[in-house]
């Protein structure tokens, strides 16, 4: 075995170093020994072994622990559950597993306040989104929401999952968030600027793939934010030259998608997907048009200041 079970050290700290390190042989026979071992938890943050295997994905100690009938969502001392920790970290197969194990995606944090979706959204784990949206469809918490409401869920102040992926520059977390219902002129409560809309967050970060996006779904360039800024303003004033430069006002009309229209819902996924490509490829063009011959070509320069209030504890267990 790679851990020893009568080497001195306490028998919970034995069970998270092998869970951490994927050595089931360890577990099993540590659970065998002594069953009520894998109710222990972390002093400090009070992760169980189920949080440590999520978040290092150590997806068969996890079926394991799931199989042994531990609670799925368990929580530590910030109410995150093991399902927010894989969504975090982007462990896809653990998400899966979680879910499948019949894992509440309507969990929130006490942190933020804050849903796996969230987390998902806000690291960029595309493939984590994708799992759990289909989870929203079918899960019966989540249909006694409603499938809208939990795509467009808030956080403690007022930030949907597609305020977080666009502050945080992940525009393929941003399509596929529009893609399946977020409202894209949402304004936030009091997450950055209060009254922000998603693209007042992605004139701020200066990401272009996410100013497309939103524009070509229909964001309002002149919607105004709490302190009546509109999103060129924004970007004006984080130096994103080129985001400013297609949020201007007085620039052409981005061609929008007419994801509203009833036939857009008829259509194949190739059928979309082709609609999608020629809108994009136009809206290229326009872009030529308006930055051509000025300096805006270059490259906005990158900015973040997402240390302001995303702070999140290193894991896994500490004691």
């Amino acid at each position: 075995m790679g851990q020893g079970l009568s080497c001195g050290a306490s028998q919970e700290n034995v069970l998270f170093s092998a869970v951490q390190v994927g050595d089931l042989e360890t577990v099993e026979a540590l659970l065998k020994r002594e069953p009520k071992v894998l109710y222990h938890r972390t002093v400090y943050d009070r992760h169980s072994a189920l949080h440590i295997a999520a978040a290092y994905d150590q997806i068969e100690i996890l079926a394991v622990l799931l199989e042994k009938s531990v609670n799925p969502d368990v929580v530590n001392r910030q109410k995150q559950t093991p399902l927010m920790l894989a969504a975090m970290r982007g462990k896809i197969s653990c998400v899966k597993k979680l879910i499948e194990a019949g894992a509440n995606i309507l969990k929130f944090d006490s942190i933020h306040g804050r849903t796996c979706l969230h987390y998902a959204a806000y690291y960029g784990h595309s493939d984590c989104l994708q799992a759990i949206l289909p989870a929203a469809q079918s899960s019966p918490v989540a249909v006694s929401w409603g499938y809208a409401r939990f795509v467009n869920i808030r956080d403690a102040k007022g930030a949907t999952p597609l305020h977080l992926a666009t502050r945080q520059r992940r525009p393929e977390c941003v399509h596929i968030l529009l893609d399946n219902g977020a409202l894209v002129c949402a304004s936030t409560g009091g997450y950055v600027c209060p009254g922000s809309t998603p693209l007042h967050l992605a004139a701020r970060g200066g990401s272009l793939d996410c100013v497309r996006k939103l524009l070509a779904w229909g964001d309002d360039r002149l919607q105004r934010d709490a302190s009546g800024r509109i999103p060129y303003v924004v970007a004006l004033k984080y130096r994103h030259g080129a985001c400013a430069a297609l949020l201007n006002p007085s620039s052409a009309e981005p061609i929008v998608w007419p994801a509203p229209l009833k036939f857009i819902s008829e259509l194949n996924e190739e059928a979309k997907t082709l609609l999608e490509q020629a809108l994009t490829e136009a809206n290229r063009e326009r872009e030529k048009s308006i930055l051509k011959g000025t300096a805006y070509l270059l490259p906005s320069p990158s900015y973040s200041d997402s240390g302001l209030d995303d702070s999140i504890s290193e894991l896994p267990w500490s004691h």
